[in-house]
């Protein structure tokens, strides 16, 4: 699994899909080996026991934005 925070920032602000949605995240997360779970509007990702949750923005550069 994946779990470095610099290399997340890095795959979400080299890809660009306005119609990506939780799920759609999720499973984009998945595929690039992070333990990615889409909760209603937002996906939780474990980062060596950090959990972050990454919201799809849409119009916004990048695939989504990331909270602690």
């Amino acid at each position: 699994m994946s779990e470095d925070i610099s290399d997340l920032k890095k795959l979400i602000s080299s890809n660009e899909d306005t119609r990506m949605n939780s799920q759609d995240l999720a499973f984009f997360l998945a595929t690039h080996n992070y333990g990615a779970v889409p909760k209603d509007s937002c996906v939780e990702v474990d980062l060596n026991g950090q959990i972050c949750k990454l919201v799809p923005n849409g119009n916004e550069p990048g695939l989504c934005d990331i909270a602690f």
